[in-house]
């Protein structure tokens, strides 16, 4: 999980920088074309183009359009708020992924799972304080992303019943490149990348795709508990280093409520691990 703190991390403080000179639909295009391209060469190394299976291509689609459009939500929310305030609404998605899970998988809605999304909720009025600070651009932004990105797991929860991994991620960088190449080039001016943003944008790449594949190997190895809290370490860590590098300030009721939402995350993956009682089983 080291390394996905270290990728998600990375991947903000570039897209801060990339946001200067390039609009997030050309940073989208450029990093999924990124990830064709090294998906493309994995798979070939690996002898796996078996497992791309154009099966479910509907459901494929509408994972990746909501996959797509919360990515560059959250690459505008890290060009505007504090990298930090963007990651504490970004852990909300979980417990958004509550109140899908019923509506799209059929599962069912538990008193704990409802106290989980009521403490998420109140984590969010923490985070964006609305009345004693202006809503921003930005905040709107992140919040809309974690609500995307919970549409992203749920789809993507439903396709693993089906679907391999490798199957899932390919038709993503596939899918995404040409969202981002309709959604870039619709004015016919496509920002082509410079030597100073080129590397970066492979960074994004590198980083996004290397994220994802630690996060689904920490979960293979070790229970949702165990992993979840490293994950949370993002949050103080982006505190630090945004007030260090980028000039953001460090917002105390941002840290108390992402430890509100960490606690509803947490109580819900408890409630999900834990032994069942006798109670439970009638």
């Amino acid at each position: 999980m080291s390394g996905s703190v270290i990728s998600f991390l990375t991947m903000a403080l570039a897209g801060r920088s990339l946001g200067k000179t390039l609009d997030t639909f050309e940073i989208m295009t450029w990093r999924s074309l990124t990830g064709a391209v090294i998906m493309i060469v994995l798979l070939t190394l690996r002898g796996s183009w078996k497992q791309i299976r154009f099966d479910h291509m509907g459901l494929h689609v509408a994972r990746n359009i909501a996959h797509f459009t919360g990515q560059n939500l959250w690459f505008f929310a890290v060009t505007m708020i504090p990298i930090a305030q963007v990651f504490a609404l970004e852990f909300t998605s979980p417990l958004w992924v509550l109140a899908l899970s019923p509506l799209i998988l059929g599962e069912r809605l538990t008193s704990i799972r409802v106290a989980a999304a009521l403490l998420g909720f109140v984590g969010i009025l923490m985070v964006a304080r609305p009345g004693a600070e202006a809503i921003s651009p930005g905040i709107i932004a992140a919040a809309t992303a974690a609500i995307t990105f919970a549409f992203t797991m749920v789809f993507t929860k439903r396709l693993t019943r089906d679907v391999s991994t490798l199957c899932i991620i390919f038709w993503m960088t596939i899918t995404q490149s040409v969202f981002g190449l309709l959604c870039a080039g619709y004015d016919l001016d496509i920002t082509m990348p410079d030597m100073a943003s080129f590397p970066l944008l492979l960074l994004v790449g590198c980083a996004g795709l290397f994220g994802h594949f630690c996060v689904t190997t920490a979960l293979s190895f070790a229970p949702a508990t165990v992993v979840v809290p490293i994950d949370f370490t993002r949050l103080p860590l982006a505190a630090i280093i945004g007030a260090l590098f980028l000039g953001d300030r460090i917002d105390l009721w941002v840290l108390a409520g992402a430890c509100v939402i960490f606690a509803g995350n947490y109580l819900n993956i408890w409630s999900e691990t834990r032994p069942l009682t006798v109670a439970d089983r009638l």
